[in-house]
């Protein structure tokens, strides 16, 4: 593959973090390469890199005139690309802290994330005003379809914030364990460091391109592949929702090189029925995270897909692993991005390092300053937690192999991960404990049908009242206001008592140890 390096459509100042910052990036690839086409939209349109900055600053004009400052923290509701990408640049341009949510978040978890990010206004499609406007408090609700369509004075370039590299770009929020999901406080170069791991490890160049069929309200969709695209040149085609039926017809449509896939989203690929074109196409390079083996050789075989790579990360630490394109890995985490983290297999107890091949928590750090997260919104005790003796610990178990690749084991922390989402526990027992009916209730994950690696279901134990006769399907009718789609439990099971420790608190992993039980209720999502 060629080098990046010798990418003439690759940002002028890609070997300067110092000049990680999105409002630049945008400005310098509009002034080098203005009629570049940057990004199509499926069922929209295109938009070359001039119309990139003029959507953005169009974007920031509207945004200016309604009182949004540098100083705000504007949470974006949105499901539509093209309105995402004009608001996130948009608010970059002025030099607002975005807050991205998740669509499918409300009621109790949506007013938390309001809430705890201090955000002083809201973007919402129309779709959404309904759920935002039960949770948004004192902030300011604004329609983004009127943003699109409001004849305004775009802000002016002179006008646009001078943001630095170590700047607060945006708030992400990842699930909470023990507690309410957290905010991560991305700077800049955060950011930008997403898009760089994906051009440097992927070999992405102009002449490629990018499918993202991932919510940009993710870091996954947004920085790892959009801003990768805008800061290498290669186009990006973006499809505004996941279609297992619909994923090789765009391959093949529009002479997709590069892509991204989740797990669940690989299988759901490899559950279409084959067909003559499954390897009538030029996509050269797709990472997952996980990559469980069926999958990858799915991938590999079948659709005859040369690189199948698997990657390793977080909102919180960037991505520092990723598999090499001239290796089969399969159900391993990918190598050490070393220019960038370093990263260790550690006692999750005491932090100290445990010998090549023994069993520890995943610990992170950065080389690059202000390439990790900032720290929890609001949380400064949460951000000490996961930050202890100088390193990010992941609240995953792994080892390293004899080839020093990395190897996810298990979780440590009580956190559960579905179809790509982290799903807090506590957010899910507290959407039961609301109810009349419960007493206690635990949720903990239980494998995935069919899902290896990282790929749970929802299961929650309930210890009923005396005296209840509802059931289940009316508790989950009850509690799913406040839980996001996604988070909905698959399995209820109810008990006469949870088990528990001598100090009174749920033993989880017996439950978990007991999985689903013949007396659990299945819930067909």
């Amino acid at each position: 593959m060629t080098s990046t390096l010798q990418n003439p459509h690759l940002y002028s100042n890609y070997a300067d973090p110092q000049a990680w910052v999105i409002p630049q990036i945008i400005l310098s690839q509009a002034k080098r390469q203005p009629k570049r086409v940057a990004i199509h939209f499926i069922n929209g349109p295109d938009w070359t890199y001039q119309e990139v900055l003029d959507q953005a600053l169009h974007g920031a004009g509207w945004l200016k005139a309604q009182g949004i400052t540098a100083d705000s923290a504007v949470a974006l509701m949105a499901d539509d690309p093209q309105t995402f990408c004009q608001c996130w640049l948009g608010l970059a341009m002025l030099g607002a802290t975005m807050v991205a949510i998740n669509t499918s978040v409300r009621g109790d978890p949506l007013r938390h994330q309001l809430t705890l990010a201090e955000v002083t206004d809201v973007l919402a499609e129309v779709a959404h005003f309904q759920t935002t406007q039960t949770a948004c408090g004192r902030a300011q609700l604004l329609s983004t379809e009127q943003m699109s369509s409001a004849t305004t004075t775009p802000l002016a370039q002179s006008d646009i914030h001078p943001a630095k590299h170590n700047d607060t770009s945006c708030i992400m929020f990842t699930s909470g364990t023990s507690g309410p999901a957290k905010g991560v406080m991305m700077p800049h170069a955060h950011c930008v460091l997403f898009a760089v791991g994906t051009i440097d490890n992927y070999h992405l160049h102009a002449e490629h391109v990018f499918y993202i069929c991932l919510p940009l309200f993710h870091a996954n969709g947004l920085f790892m592949q959009l801003l990768a695209c805008l800061l290498s040149g290669a186009p990006a085609v973006l499809r505004p929702r996941f279609s297992a039926s619909q994923w090789l017809a765009d391959i093949r449509r529009y002479s997709i090189t590069h892509t991204n896939m989740l797990g669940a989203l690989a299988a759901f690929v490899a559950a279409q029925p084959p067909t003559p074109q499954d390897s009538d196409h030029q996509l050269q390079v797709i990472g997952s995270a996980p990559l469980p083996a069926s999958a990858e050789k799915t991938l590999r075989i079948r659709f005859n897909v040369p690189h199948v790579i698997p990657l390793y990360g977080m909102t919180e630490v960037n991505i520092p692993l990723y598999g090499r394109l001239d290796e089969q890995a399969p159900s391993t985490c990918g190598r050490l991005y070393a220019e960038y983290f370093e990263v260790e297999i550690r006692n999750p107890e005491s932090d100290e390092s445990i010998p090549q091949g023994g069993v520890g928590e995943i610990m992170v750090r950065p080389r690059q300053p202000f390439g990790f997260m900032a720290g929890y919104v609001g949380m400064p005790e949460k951000t000490l937690e996961a930050w202890r003796n100088f390193w990010f610990h992941t609240g995953d178990a792994g080892r390293i192999d004899s080839r020093g690749r990395f190897v996810f084991v298990d979780r440590i922390k009580d956190c559960i991960r579905r179809r790509g989402e982290n799903i807090s526990s506590y957010e899910v027992e507290q959407a039961f404990l609301a109810l009349e009916d419960i007493a206690e209730a635990a949720a903990y994950a239980v494998p995935a049908a069919g899902g290896e690696g990282m790929e749970d279901e929802v299961m929650v134990a309930l210890e009923t009242k005396a005296g209840t006769e509802s059931t289940p399907e009316k508790w989950l009718e009850q509690a799913a206001p406040n839980l996001p789609r996604f988070a909905i439990p698959r399995y209820l099971r109810i008990v006469d008592a949870l088990p528990k420790t001598p100090t009174g608190k749920i033993r989880k992993v017996q439950l978990r140890t007991e999985g689903v039980t013949a007396d659990s209720f299945e819930n067909i999502l």
